[in-house]
């Protein structure tokens, strides 16, 4: 195999989601990954840096147990990476290409990684192959290899006839552009073509999303100003107080107050979980920038066959020999529809997988019992982009008889057939009829030959138009409700279709779409230049009799009027409009491998439904997000200002210490991470319009009011300090007091912050049993500190009295009123009418 031209960053990706990074010595590495990940986390070095100091100053009992909490800090990070790696891990199984396979003579869809040596694989248009193999039977079989080989032009495949002809194998990676084949594997994984290639690809490499680089500018900034504020201490407190090595102490303990070393790790977790509950909703996500725009969404453009119906065709009418045959009355009238159904089965492929075909084979089988004289092909004319027909031709081994049959689109078999002007419009009155009905509408002819001499073109046969077949296909029961709430939540829906108009507008009358406005036929879209297209689509939800290279057209037509478009598609030549679309959706059972490659997620069940929950799930993982980005910099706030205090006010006594903030993070990093991440949606979230995609994920307007809070936070915690100095306690007393105030406070930051939209009670009423598990332990632990002596001396406390904690939930009370007026002040404000 030569490897002209290869494209390695394709090989990569390719190797990759057929799982040939996953090598049998990667398990200590991965482990160790996450260890090396943990230990650059700035709190690790800034915990390791203040106990070796409080080892140097000779206070052994503090720096052994600051270093002790390192052990803490490690779980809990390692945790948090390790339930991210599993969910990444999941959605990487589910991302690897399919393949169908026959096991103990049944056909089983599998993942490409499960496929091994000795299966037989079946081959479509569109499919991605697994694995290296050999033809033993093939149809017009042609195979893209340019991602292997360099040449571009797509290779004819067909039965090995010796080991020297590279013409019937087949290469895992390489693309089925056409035909289908039956292939026996010989090679998988890492002994494959692919696999000997990229050996070295170990790690997965994902772009950044917009969100991750205004994290990462967010980060640098406040990662500037901590180093600058944090030499600022130093210098105060040696000028101040003198005594250097405590001076450097305090310092540290303001680069842990300031750095926001949360917010990584926070993004992180919630992209990848994001994608793991997606998943979890029957909707893989293969880009993650994905879950930033589904709450941008203004436009789904949405296929019907499989979609937005069942994908489970039946005959429901047939129209033949001049008369109008419903299914109610196929009982009695079995001389009439037989032939017609017979001549469609043979028109049709065996083992096939197309509903419409299996719809037809069962029906045939139940009207003609006789066994099929006519059983070998001897060739087949294939759909085209030119002929929407299809046509088989067949002999009859025992007296030597050949038939011609052929299916397709009304129009193409009339014109086949020859049929009159004044007969076609006849039948093309009849396919109106039954597509107002809802029916898809194919039409069937057939043939005869003297010989074996067949000729080259489908037009060259002398066909006779034998009548018109009506399928029936229902739509999801659960559509029109997420029909409903797509309206609700300010998102034109589109349905682009093949089949007529007078079907479409039947099926979007079931499923509650407008049909008032116009619809545009494939035709007349060819007709418009892409300026009038811009012009009359705002005006137009429904497209039909559309061919997938136009859905490209479609989608650039309205990103063009600024619209953000969702758009799915199944096929080979819908990923264009796929790849175009700012969220292409891929059809995880019915779509090709290609189109699944050319989008940002797939629909694991192939369902409408799924890509609303998708949209609502996304909207709920960006708002919860948001959330937890606010009160990271919300409580970060009150804990550099407590910091702070001491450093230019000499007077006072030194508030919060190292293993004070250490504390306050254990509760904030679990907090900002699981409890956020496991809120529950807010309850108008597919009642607002759809997010501007230029408003920036952390404006300006979300810092100020993080500022707002951390501020009255800040305010009513000095408050509580000074009325505590007034009333004459100790350093240590005052400290116990102060640092109360702050975690109870913390703790109703965070019942504020969980919505946006409910008020702190309906919050604790709800289920989140991380919130909880946090709210108790934050308590015990407060307790514990505030009451055991020997804590007491570890933390620097006293114990004041409990009556004198009093102002510390006065304090943090009136800090939750005043968020919750506001919230509520602000929820009346922008209530949408």
């Amino acid at each position: 195999m030569m490897h002209k031209g290869l494209n390695k960053e394709e090989v990569r990706k390719q190797l990759i989601a057929h799982g040939y990074n996953e090598l049998p010595s990667e398990a200590p590495k991965h482990i160790l990954r996450i260890a090396f990940e943990v230990m650059k986390e700035p709190m690790f070095l800034l915990l390791i840096g203040c106990g070796v100091l409080y080892i140097l100053l000779g206070d052994y009992q503090e720096g052994i147990i600051l270093l002790s909490t390192i052990l803490i800090i490690i779980f809990i990070t390692f945790y948090q990476y390790q339930k991210t790696e599993k969910a990444l891990e999941s959605l990487k199984k589910l991302s690897s290409p399919r393949a169908l396979v026959i096991r103990e003579g049944l056909e089983t869809r599998i993942a490409g990684r499960e496929v091994v040596p000795d299966d037989i694989l079946i081959l479509n248009e569109g499919d991605r192959i697994p694995a290296d193999g050999v033809v033993i039977d093939s149809t017009h079989l042609t195979v893209d290899e340019s991602m292997l080989t360099g040449e571009s032009v797509a290779v004819n495949k067909s039965v090995q006839q010796n080991k020297n002809n590279s013409n019937g194998l087949v290469f895992s990676g390489t693309l089925v552009v056409q035909g289908k084949a039956f292939v026996k594997v010989t090679a998988t994984g890492l002994n494959s073509q692919f696999g000997i290639i990229g050996k070295s690809l170990q790690q997965i490499q994902q772009d950044e999303t917009r969100m991750q680089k205004e994290m990462k500018v967010l980060i640098r900034n406040l990662f500037i100003i901590g180093i600058v504020i944090s030499v600022g201490v130093v210098a105060a407190f040696y000028y101040t107080r003198g005594h250097f090595i405590q001076s450097l102490l305090n310092g540290l303990a303001s680069s842990m107050a300031i750095l926001p070393e949360e917010f990584p790790v926070v993004l992180t977790i919630f992209l990848a979980l994001g994608a793991w509950r997606l998943s979890k909703k029957n909707v893989l996500t293969r880009n993650p920038t994905a879950i930033e725009t589904l709450g941008s969404a203004t436009v789904l453009c949405t296929d019907k066959t499989g979609t937005i119906t069942q994908n489970q065709m039946s005959v429901a009418a047939i129209h033949t020999q001049g008369e109008d045959i419903l299914r109610a009355d196929f009982i009695g009238k079995e001389n009439k529809i037989s032939e017609i159904l017979l001549n469609a089965h043979r028109a049709s492929q065996q083992d096939t997988i197309d509903p419409m075909e299996k719809a037809i084979t069962s029906s045939s089988l139940s009207f003609n019992k006789n066994a099929e004289k006519y059983t070998l092909l001897l060739k087949e004319f294939p759909l085209s982009k030119s002929l929407f027909a299809m046509t088989r031709v067949l002999k009859n081994d025992t007296d030597r008889t050949y038939v011609v049959a052929c299916k397709g689109a009304p129009e193409a078999v009339l014109k086949l057939c020859r049929v009159n002007e004044q007969e076609s419009q006849q039948y093309l009155s009849v396919v109106q009829k039954f597509a107002a009905e809802g029916y898809r509408v194919l039409a069937v002819a057939y043939a005869y030959l003297d010989s074996d001499v067949i000729p080259e073109r489908q037009e060259d046969f002398d066909f006779t138009f034998q009548g018109l077949i009506g399928f029936e296909d229902p739509i999801r029961p659960e559509v029109p409700q997420a029909i409903l709430e797509s309206k609700d939540a300010g998102i034109k829906i589109i349905m682009i279709t093949g089949d007529y108009p007078a079907t479409a507008r039947s099926i979007a009358t079931q499923i509650g779409m407008s049909t008032e406005n116009e619809i545009m036929t494939g035709d007349q879209l060819k007709k418009l230049s892409d300026e009038e297209l811009r012009e009359k689509i705002s005006g137009i939800n429904i497209f039909a009799r559309i061919v997938p290279e136009q859905k490209l057209r479609i989608v650039q037509a309205l990103k063009a009027n600024g619209e953000i478009v969702a758009m799915t598609g199944d096929g080979v030549n819908d990923a264009p409009a796929l790849k175009a679309a700012h969220i292409g959706i891929a059809m995880g059972n019915k779509g090709t491998d290609v189109a699944r490659e050319a989008s940002s997620l797939v629909l694991l069940d192939d369902n409408f439904s799924s890509i609303v929950s998708a949209i609502r799930l996304g909207r709920r993982i960006y708002d919860n997000l948001q959330k937890a980005m606010s009160y990271i910099i919300a409580i970060h706030i009150p804990i550099i200002g407590l910091t702070l205090l001491p450093a230019f006010f000499p007077a006072l006594p030194i508030l919060l210490m190292p293993l004070h903030i250490v504390i306050m993070e254990l509760i904030i990093d679990p907090s900002c991470s699981i409890a956020f991440e496991y809120e529950q949606e807010e309850k108008n979230i597919m009642q607002r319009l759809p997010r501007d995609p230029n408003d920036q994920f952390f404006g300006g307007k979300k810092i100020f009011y993080s500022f707002l809070q951390g501020l009255l936070l800040l305010a009513m915690t000095i408050s509580v300090y000074f009325l505590s100095l007034d009333e004459g306690h100790s350093d240590k007393e005052v400290r116990a007091i102060t640092f109360t105030s702050l975690i109870i406070g913390n703790v109703f930051l965070i019942l504020s912050n969980l919505s946006k939209t409910r008020s702190f009670m309906a919050v604790l009423s709800e289920k989140n049993p991380a919130l909880w598990t946090i709210i108790i332990l934050a308590a015990i632990l407060l307790f514990l500190i505030i009451s055991v002596p020997f804590l007491q001396q570890t933390f620097s406390f006293e114990f004041p009295g409990y009556q004198h904690f009093v102002p510390s939930l006065i304090g943090a009370s009136s800090v939750l009123i005043l968020l919750e007026s506001i919230k509520f002040i602000h929820n009346y404000r922008n209530r949408r009418p």
